[in-house]
């Protein structure tokens, strides 16, 4: 089997910690591995398959090694001045930050959903975490039914914030003040997720409607959307309603969705079987439950769908788009 030069863009952060955690579970065909960070975690020791690695700064020299393959998750600024570069010498980049998301001409790829776009570009754009999840039971539902509208919910976990949401939470159990958070998230709830715009929506709630579009190739499609922190430390929940343009049977919608591969269905009511980020933490699948008709109007349904969003809705999806790379 071929073997690839990895880079790590971001290498000690939590996403860069967890990208070294999928490679190695999934078994990706790695050759040289390159980890790549900030000056002030450079030196850092990394241990992965049994060797021990060193942190390097990152700089614009650091993509003149032979590398095949770099996974970003450094920050928006970074990658907008660090992901050209790489490409100049040849490298794909697969950016987790949302610089690219929504550049007409990067494509923005869940391998689940839309497979075929990872192969147009040398740099490729992960999606939001919240976005990754839904998409994935939402492609196939439009394929069947045909999308009208959506409406989404979220119930996000501190650790979409980073450490920084994680130390928020701890702390404010302990009754310490917030630092990264405007309010105690402990015992809390803030619907605010990222920057407020002019139209009163977070950039987190246009994240999601417009990457939803883009994916699902729907730029039409009537989406609207509210995020809320919760005081979860990972696994975010996301409370969808789908308007179909057809008409649908619960027991084949069900069915379907059950057989797709990537999602779990935990939809029995009666024996309290429905997701849940503590069970969905650590895991790759997207877990869909709840699943009910909206008698308020015709076609309508309602879906609970919960994942990791450290994992599939960042790490995972983005070793995911290498997997695909090195398929095709």
């Amino acid at each position: 089997m071929k073997k690839y030069n990895i880079a790590i863009v971001g290498a000690t952060g939590m996403v860069g910690r967890t990208f070294l955690k999928v490679l190695e579970e999934r078994n990706f065909p790695i050759d040289n591995l390159y980890l790549l960070a900030s000056s002030r975690s450079c030196g850092t020791e990394i241990n992965f398959r049994n060797k021990k690695y060193i942190v390097e700064e990152l700089t614009s020299e650091s993509f003149t090694k032979e590398i095949d393959i770099a996974l970003f998750s450094a920050g928006g600024s970074i990658s907008k001045e660090m992901a050209p570069i790489a490409v100049s010498h040849g490298i794909t980049v697969i950016d987790n930050s949302s610089a690219w998301r929504m550049d007409p001409n990067i494509p923005l790829v869940v391998p689940e959903v839309n497979p075929e776009a990872a192969a147009t570009n040398k740099l490729i754009a992960n999606p939001n975490c919240s976005t990754i999840q839904v998409v994935v039971p939402l492609k196939v539902l439009d394929d069947l039914y045909g999308i009208k509208r959506v409406i989404y919910s979220t119930y996000q976990a501190v650790s979409g914030s980073g450490v920084a949401g994680i130390k928020d939470l701890k702390d404010g159990i302990d009754g310490k003040a917030p630092s990264n958070y405007p309010y105690p998230i402990a015992f809390n709830c803030l619907p605010h997720i990222d920057e407020f715009t002019e139209s009163g929506y977070t950039k987190e709630e246009l994240k999601m409607i417009d990457e939803t579009r883009k994916i699902l190739n729907k730029p039409d499609l009537p989406i609207t959307s509210t995020c809320v922190r919760v005081p979860v430390e990972n696994g975010h929940s996301v409370s969808v309603n789908l308007e179909f343009e057809k008409e649908f049977g619960l027991a084949e919608l069900k069915e379907v969705l059950q057989n797709k591969e990537g999602i779990i269905l935990q939809d029995d009511v009666q024996n309290n079987i429905y997701p849940m980020p503590i069970n969905a933490s650590g895991s790759d699948e997207v877990f869909v439950g709840r699943i009910r008709r909206d008698h308020s109007i015709k076609n309508g349904v309602n879906l609970w769908i919960v994942a990791d969003n450290i994992r599939k809705g960042a790490a995972t999806n983005t070793v995911q788009i290498a997997e695909l790379l090195i398929e095709q």
